[in-house]
């Protein structure tokens, strides 16, 4: 069995949470930590996992990408989080913009104020001792870890990661860890950084509902496909499909603190 280590379960692609999980685990995926991105999304990720205790673990975000939330939101978020922080799992998912950046009018602005809005999230962390789930891609992802390393965090996870070489290597000898998506069935990007990163160092994701290509076009996307990209992670890395999920699951058991 293993774990859905990101998936948006507040989305209405979910709404039969019931059948999302039976189909989960008719694939040995027994759970999955429901990320949220706002103060909407948030409180539909803890109505889900109040629902479904076994198997959904919330955490709680303020997504850097989604360029419409305002500092009044970020406000809301912050209040969320300490309200309910006994209850979660992980902050997240928290970072840095990149996307939004491209053709803005204003991308330098709208970094310096993602800078500075991840520093009050970092702060959030720290204080209730949260792991983190970042979305930092690319060029994004040095930022962050140098975030992560000023704060003193201790546990995070660059979802769906990609970014230099030479970063990935910073961020797991700096003890954090990486996701790798069902786009390593198909990208050489993501099979070469199975390649190059430790076993201990890896989860597995779906980012549901987020749709893909290869042998996933034109299907759903949900928890069930990370027994998919477990059985390639085995491939690339030349060792038994029991293992690697194993590994990868007592791996996201221990940044999550999942009894």
């Amino acid at each position: 069995m293993i774990i859905d280590s990101h998936c948006h379960l507040h989305d209405s692609a979910f709404e039969d949470l019931h059948g999302v999980l039976a189909r989960a685990a008719e694939h040995d995926v027994w759970g999955a930590v429901a990320v949220g991105c706002d103060q909407e999304t948030n409180a539909r990720t803890l109505e889900v996992a109040v629902s479904n205790g076994k198997t959904v673990w919330p955490a709680l975000g303020f997504h850097p990408d989604w360029a419409q939330l305002t500092d009044e939101d970020l406000e809301r978020v912050e209040a969320q989080v300490t309200a309910h922080h006994a209850r979660l799992v992980a902050l997240g998912e928290v970072g840095l913009p990149w996307y939004c950046l491209e053709g803005a009018a204003d991308a330098a602005g709208l970094m310096t104020r993602g800078r500075q809005r991840f520093a009050r999230l970092l702060g959030l962390a720290e204080r209730y001792d949260l792991p983190v789930i970042l979305h930092a891609p690319h060029a994004a992802a040095l930022g962050a870890l140098e975030a992560l390393k000023a704060r003193g965090i201790e546990r995070a996870v660059f979802h769906w990661h990609k970014a230099p070489a030479d970063v990935t290597r910073d961020i797991v000898d700096a003890g954090y860890l990486v996701s790798v998506t069902p786009e390593v069935v198909y990208r050489g990007r993501d099979r070469e950084l199975v390649e190059s990163v430790p076993l201990e160092s890896l989860l597995v994701e779906s980012d549901g509902p987020w749709s893909y290509q290869g042998e996933f076009a034109g299907m759903p996307s949900g928890p069930w496909l990370v027994s998919r990209v477990a059985e390639e992670v085995a491939k690339i890395k030349g060792l038994p499909v029991e293992e690697v999920a194993y590994q990868i699951s007592a791996n996201t058991c221990q940044l999550f603190e999942l009894g």
